[in-house]
């Protein structure tokens, strides 16, 4: 079971970990327009667009600056320092 929990908790992190590198690098690209039809913009808006949209109609924009990525990284560390601990708690480790 120790096995199972600490594999999970790896998982768990790792999954959370390329979430915030893709709204990091999405929030950076915002910065400079590129091109929506580019296939790496694209897939970063479909894998990062769950997250920040509805974020987006909670967190106003202040001063014309979108401050949902800042939000939603630090949700994604607070999750993640939850979940794992949580994870590895569950298998006894």
């Amino acid at each position: 079971m120790n096995e199972i929990s600490i594999e999970a908790a790896r998982l768990t992190d790792l999954v959370l970990t390329l979430l915030f590198w893709a709204i990091l690098i999405r929030a950076i690209l915002s910065w400079v327009q590129p091109d929506p039809r580019n296939p790496i913009v694209h897939f970063l808006d479909r894998v990062t667009g769950p997250i920040l949209y509805p974020l987006q109609r909670i967190i106003p924009p202040i001063g014309g600056m979108d401050l949902s990525p800042l939000v939603a990284l630090l949700l994604i560390e607070l999750l993640k320092g939850l979940l794992v601990n949580a994870i590895l708690n569950l298998g006894g480790v």
